[in-house]
């Protein structure tokens, strides 16, 4: 298989590195090699963060060249412009954009949304995503985000990204 190689991006305390976290375990769980490596920036503060997973075949380094991410997930629109240089011509932008403002219960599980919405253009099976939501996030935590990847896959399918 091809190397994916993917950006997740945000401000700190949405969830940025949970997402990639999961994304890194599902693929691992789906037989890839996998990679991953993290900005953290001004976190603390509210500040920019991104993560780089690559995975697929014999995979050497967790960094994503500048303008090679497949795919793009941003989970705040201030962020899109100031990452936009990392996603490749052709490769697919998902931000919060792809979700009705109303669509989710908790705005906290925006990062595992917009997962699910990049699950439908990611050759993962959804077995894997489901155990990786359940092996990093907090069991009382696991029915709202199950919902919450499945509204996002829902979204991204009813804009014609799969």
């Amino acid at each position: 298989m091809k190397v994916k190689n993917v950006v997740i991006a945000g401000l700190g305390g949405q969830g940025v590195l949970k997402a990639s976290d999961i994304l890194a375990d599902a693929a691992f769980r789906a037989g890839f090699d996998v990679k991953k490596s993290e900005l953290h920036g001004m976190s603390q503060r509210g500040g920019s963060v991104s993560s780089d997973v690559r995975y697929g075949e014999g995979i050497l380094s967790p960094m994503v060249p500048p303008g090679e991410a497949d795919v793009l997930v941003v989970l705040e629109e201030t962020q899109v412009e100031i990452n936009r240089p990392t996603l490749r011509a052709g490769g697919v932008l998902i931000a919060p954009d792809v979700l009705a403002p109303e669509a989710l219960k908790n705005k906290k599980s925006l990062n595992v949304a917009l997962l699910g919405a990049a699950s439908t253009v990611l050759d993962i099976a959804d077995e894997h995503w489901i155990a990786a939501m359940h092996a990093n996030l907090a069991e009382k935590l696991h029915t709202l985000n199950e919902q919450a990847f499945e509204i996002g896959r829902e979204a991204a399918r009813a804009r014609g990204l799969s």
